[in-house]
């Protein structure tokens, strides 16, 4: 059982609730959609088949309890699946980015699904799949990249419609380059939203390649 592999990598976890902790990514190749700020358009192609045995012998070079599988888009591959479980299996923390435009309610229970809703900045709007709401609980996290105004009030929307605030954590992020992140901050302020404003601790550290 293969999957195409990008790269994996240790480095320190730069969004969400694991924020600054070392993390184990493996990255995924291939991705359905085209989002206007993608910064891991390396991703899209190429790559290498790795077996799950070879990855898990990867995973276990490095002494860190937390794995994020990523892409791309890793549900793009049906095999990321019985990847994921076979890292729960092993014991270890994992969380899984990804668009929230492919099915997430095969995903094995114990991940943790940061479900990124494209906002309309993204150009990938249209490919939100709603019905993930329905498998998002507690543990799980949903991200929005907010790109401007528009974003911002969207985003609000559509938080309030599904009472994702009610569900799980939300994540407001500001779009690297496109929105300031003192601006995104005064709006939740002034707003008083529940949700977590983060930043990309990764794009601080490391700008020139996402999470490296």
């Amino acid at each position: 059982m293969d999957l195409r592999i990008t790269e994996i990598f240790l480095s320190l976890q730069g969004e969400t609730r694991t924020v600054g902790l070392p993390t184990v990514f493996i990255r995924l190749t291939g991705c359905p959609l085209r989002c206007g700020y993608c910064d891991t358009a390396y991703a899209f192609k190429g790559g290498k088949k790795i077996s799950l045995d070879e990855i898990l012998a990867e995973v276990k070079k490095y002494k860190t309890r937390y794995i994020t599988v990523t892409g791309g888009e890793p549900l793009a591959q049906p095999n990321c699946l019985p990847l994921l479980q076979r890292l729960c299996d092993e014991g270890y923390s994992v969380s899984l980015e990804t668009s929230g435009a492919l099915d997430v309610s095969a995903v094995d229970t114990r991940v943790v699904k940061i479900v990124d809703l494209k906002t309309p900045g993204s150009l990938e709007c249209a490919k939100n799949l709603y019905e993930n709401i329905d498998y998002i609980d507690a543990k799980d996290q949903v991200k929005f990249v907010i790109c401007n105004r528009e974003d911002y009030d969207w985003s609000v929307e559509i938080m309030n419609r599904y009472q994702l605030a009610n569900k799980c954590e939300v994540l407001f992020s500001p779009s690297y380059q496109d929105l300031p992140g003192t601006i995104l901050a005064d709006w939740i302020v002034t707003d008083q939203l529940q949700v977590r404003f983060q930043i990309q601790l990764h794009k601080i550290l490391w700008q020139d390649k996402p999470g490296k």
